[in-house]
Formats: structure tokens, sequence, C-alpha cells
């Protein structure tokens, strides 16, 4: 009774039930909250600044000298995440992810050794392996992708996505979480994918329990020269729908249940929203359902084809005057990459809303297992049951439920126990269920299975 009545005061208070409301839990967790608060638009600039300083990042640049060119660029960025390893007792683990990528004849002209640069934040929890990827690129590019000697600032794609994984990394690694955080200065994003491409495969190859990969790319631009439209409070999320390795029964069963925007990526995706929307004000998360933007890809594509839930995090309005653009004035207007350009105030919006998102998924208790809906009889009740995860047991869970043709969870319904009956037919909803905890963070949404 002290608990359900602790529920019912505290935190689990939700909106009503309105076409294409999406739930809305009132509470902050306070520790999450004083991590937010600790996001600094200065450091992120300076970030920005140092990044645009080295010329450019072009992944075929200049690796010998020490202010100039990628090399120089990625030693800074690794020497600062282990100046913010000091500051968090050791514990982030920072490294170099170094591969050769070979030639391929068309935007490598010779084999290449290529860097990214990682901060590892092991989790706590040795029960729970999960891992999250946070990540932004950090080589640049000017109009010719090939051009490796020309100024390429980079200012905002992607020195902007940079900052947002530094800053992270430089806050978050003071706190302790249940799982592992990995934040990442990817390389050769401009030249064809490549670093991720790379991670992606080592995730795969050592079987990482990768629960969501998140690349931001150009997340600092306000005003779209084009058509005149200025926004700073809002944002897009791109998540692709169904995954590249769906197996023939996966699909039969997603034919059958009409669940083609329920995959991973977005639930990830949703989850962003949400809990981003919780504790940044003056921000709407955008849901785009497309893989990236029309006929593109970005850092997460790779981590997509390997069948992970890789989703993009962009500016809503992209200002192709800056985008791959040799620095240059031109009837009157200005063209080029360049940092005065970035609202830096923005870019902390975006990274706060990283920020959230990762730390209430972080310190959440992990999926429930073997959720399904028992289909054994006809009837207009939904009734679903799970099982814990292994060697936990959550305060209880939220079983979701959205209209078919809303993107958003829309209510949220709390059951301590491993089963749940609900008087609204599975014809007419989608529903999911999701772990949460005493303090109320809430795990990935996982989607049921028919079951009898």
């Amino acid at each position: 009774m002290k608990i359900m009545k602790y529920l019912i005061l505290s935190f689990f208070i939700l909106s009503a039930f309105v076409s294409f409301s999406q739930t809305v839990i009132i509470r902050q967790d306070q520790q999450i909250k004083k991590m937010v608060d600790e996001v600094s638009s200065e450091n992120i600039e300076q970030i920005v600044r140092k990044l645009v300083g080295f010329e450019t990042r072009h992944s075929m640049s200049d690796t010998i000298s020490t202010t100039r060119g990628i090399g120089a660029a990625r030693n800074w960025i690794k020497a600062e995440l282990e100046r913010y390893s000091k500051d968090s007792g050791g514990r982030l683990k920072v490294e170099f992810d170094t591969f050769i990528q070979p030639a391929d004849g068309r935007r490598i002209t010779k084999p290449m050794v290529m860097k990214n640069v990682l901060g590892i934040l092991p989790g706590t929890d040795p029960l729970d392996d999960r891992v999250l990827i946070i990540s932004g690129h950090y080589d640049s590019r000017a109009s010719d992708v090939n051009d490796s000697n020309i100024f390429a600032p980079g200012a905002n794609d992607d020195a902007s996505g940079t900052a947002v994984a530094m800053e992270l990394a430089r806050v978050m690694s003071k706190y302790s979480f249940n799982c592992t955080l990995i934040f990442v200065a990817m390389v050769a994003e401009e030249q064809g994918l490549y670093g991720a491409a790379n991670l992606a495969k080592r995730a795969k190859t050592e079987k990482w329990n990768l629960a969501g990969m998140i690349t931001n790319d150009i997340v600092g631009n306000t005003l779209g020269t084009e058509t005149g439209l200025k926004d700073n409070n809002s944002v897009r999320i791109f998540s692709e729908g169904v995954s590249v390795l769906e197996s023939p029964e996966e699909a039969a069963r997603r034919a059958s249940t009409g669940s083609e925007n329920d995959g991973q990526a977005r639930q990830f995706a949703r989850y962003v929203k949400e809990i981003g929307e919780r504790y940044v004000d003056q921000l709407k998360v955008n849901l785009i359902y497309r893989r990236d933007r029309y006929l593109r890809g970005g850092d997460h594509t790779p981590f997509s084809q390997q069948g992970f839930a890789g989703i993009r995090i962009t500016e809503m309005n992209e200002d192709f005057n800056r985008q791959h653009q040799n620095v240059r004035k031109e009837n009157g207007l200005d063209y080029g990459d360049l940092p005065d350009f970035v609202d830096y105030g923005y870019t902390q919006k975006i990274t706060k809303m990283n920020l959230a998102s990762l730390a209430n998924l972080a310190l959440a208790p992990r999926e429930p297992l073997n959720v399904g809906i028992i289909t054994s009889s006809l009837t207009n009740k939904t009734v679903l049951k799970w099982d814990n995860p292994v060697g936990e047991k959550p305060l209880g869970y939220y079983v979701v439920m959205r209209e078919t043709t809303s993107p958003v969870w829309e209510k949220k319904f709390f059951f301590i126990g491993n089963t749940a009956s609900l008087s609204y037919s599975k014809d007419n909803y989608y529903f999911g269920v999701q772990s949460v905890d005493a303090e109320g963070h809430e795990s990935l949404v996982v989607i049921p299975r028919s079951v009898r």
C-alpha cells in the first residue's frame, strides 16, 4: 500500500489519453537534472573553435603536424578525453580505435591509417551488459570531397556533433551508470562512413549487447538561409522502421501484426523524444520515419546495417550555404562552415537531450523478457505477460499503448507483477512493455509477440 501511494503521489503522473498526445511524466530525477544543468554552451563552443583551428580535419590530411590536419585533431580529442578521465578518477577509459582503410578508387586515394577516438565509461552492474554509443564525426571537408589541403573548418558538420559527444563524456564520466557508455569521435564519415563501419563491425564481432547508437551530425544551425526560417526549439531524429537483417519469419510476423513502425530504432527514437522533452525546456523532438535524410546517410547507417538500433539526430533546418562549401563570399552571401554561424545555445539543448535520454536509460532496469500478447481465445480485451530480466526484479512495469495512427506512445499503465489485462482491443491499438525502477527510470519498450 505504501509503495502504491508513493507511486501515485510522487512520479507516475500521466497525461490524459488524447490521440497523438504523448504521455508526459511530470517528475524529473534530480541526479539527471543535475547532470543536464552541468552541460555548458561555453565548453561546446570552445571545442568547436578548437577543432576549426586545425584548419582541416579531412580524413586524408596531415597526420604528422601537431597543429594542422586530422592527426593533430585526433590527438587533441584524445588528450581532452584523458583530461576528463582524470576528473572522473580514471573511470573513463580513452583509446584509439585504429584501422587501415584500403584505397577505394573514389574518396580514399591510398591506404590510410585511420582512428576513431573512444571514451569508454564501464557500467557498474556486472549483470548489465548493455552498451550505448554516442557519437559525432570529427573529420571535415569543403566543396571538393577529395581536397585534403583546403581550409575545411567543419564547424557545424560536424564539430558540433563531436562537441556533443565530448561534453557528454565530460559530464557523465563523473557519475555511475548500470551499463557501459561509449563516447565516440568518428573518422571518415565524409569519405564513406568508414570509421563507423569499422566500429560497427567490431561491435558485431565482439558481440556487444549494443542497445542503441546515436550519431549527432549537424546539430548547431538554427537559421535556414534558403527558407528564412529560424528554429532553435526543434530537432529531428531519423530512424529506420524495418531492419535490413529481418528474417523471413520476422517479416511474416510483422505483416500479420502491422508492426512496421515498431523496430528497435523506432523504439529508441521514441524513447529519446519522450525523455529529452521531459528534461529540456522549449524543445520539440520531431520523429522522422526515415533512416536518414532523402538519399543520404550518416554514421548510424553502418550500425543499422549490422542490425543495431542506430538513430541520427540533426538540426531542423540545414543551411546548405554552410555545408560542404569552400569558405568564400559570393553574390553578397557568405559560404562555408565557420564557427560564428553555429548557435551554441541550441547545440547545448541537443546535448542536454542526449544526456537525459542516455542517463535515464543507463540507470534503468533491463528490458522485460519473453513479452507476449496472449492469443489463445478471441476477445476484445488485451492480456499480456512477460518475465523479469535475468537476475533482476524491477519495481514494476509499464504497459504502453497508442493508436495505430499515432507516432508516439499515448498512455502508460503501471503494473506490479508479470501480467496485465486491459480493456482495450489489440486490433485497435499497439502495445509494449517496459521495466521501471523506484526512481522512475524506464527501460526501452519491448513489443510483444503473440503467445498461447
